[in-house]
């Protein structure tokens, strides 16, 4: 999904972080994000979304290495550029009449998608100037994103990258401030978080969907992480 900010102001959380958004933006979400409107005052937005089938491969590639997703402020000319393009789409959409309708439309989706990529490929974290430690953390991230119901531990992605747990902590805690074992329970708090707030799934049945038999020690860890319980969680975000 994405939207693209044209006027007025946005405050938007996306993954239980807040962003205040002016124009021109865009902002990118992965399938599985949760995001949600705060405030929003005089806004014009556009948005669109496109199925993971209808995507080039190496687009969807890049668009699942963007990590986070977080909104970008557009200069004027890239805002027109992509504000055009969308344009062309939507004028491809309507015209369901025309001959290769479907390819015509997906090349031009594609080509948009493109252009978003381009602009968080531009951010200063791009993959040609990315140091070898930012290279493994984003390696490491990219493996719990697959892996975090089924491997807890740092030595088990240390062994996936072919590499020490010492090294491995070494270039993730030099990258982000944090140690592996914190962006692994991390990661799957958010997925708790998700689920408790768009999911009727007890407590329960969330912590042995996230690899959790022992639910008393999932339960401790969620009220360590959040400060709150489980269901306090779920009580306090629901609606």
């Amino acid at each position: 999904m994405f939207f693209l900010l044209e006027s007025g102001t946005v405050s938007l959380e996306i993954d239980f972080k807040q962003y205040d958004l002016k124009p021109p933006a865009i902002t990118y979400m992965h399938p599985d994000q949760v995001h949600r409107i705060l405030t929003f005052e005089d806004v014009t937005v556009t948005n669109w979304s496109v199925d993971r089938e209808n995507l080039r491969p190496e687009y969807l590639q890049l668009l699942e290495s963007i990590t986070p997703a977080a909104p970008l402020t557009l200069n004027q000319e890239t805002f027109s550029l992509i504000s055009e393009a969308t344009s062309l789409c939507i004028k491809f959409f309507k015209h369901k009449d025309r001959k290769l309708y479907h390819s015509l439309l997906q090349d031009t989706c594609n080509a948009l998608v493109a252009l978003v990529i381009s602009q968080y490929l531009e951010q200063p974290a791009s993959a040609d100037k990315r140091s070898r430690l930012e290279m493994v953390t984003m390696a490491f991230r990219e493996l719990l994103d697959r892996n975090y119901t089924t491997d807890k531990r740092p030595i088990a992605y240390a062994h996936q990258l072919n590499i020490s747990t010492h090294y491995l902590n070494e270039c993730v805690k030099a990258t982000t401030g944090q140690s592996v074992s914190w962006h692994i329970q991390q990661r799957v708090i958010l997925e708790a978080k998700r689920l408790l707030r768009h999911s009727t799934k007890s407590v329960k049945e969330i912590a042995a969907e996230l690899g959790y038999d022992d639910y008393p020690y999932f339960s401790r860890l969620f009220t360590k992480i959040t400060g709150m319980s489980a269901l306090a969680f779920r009580n306090k975000n629901s609606g």
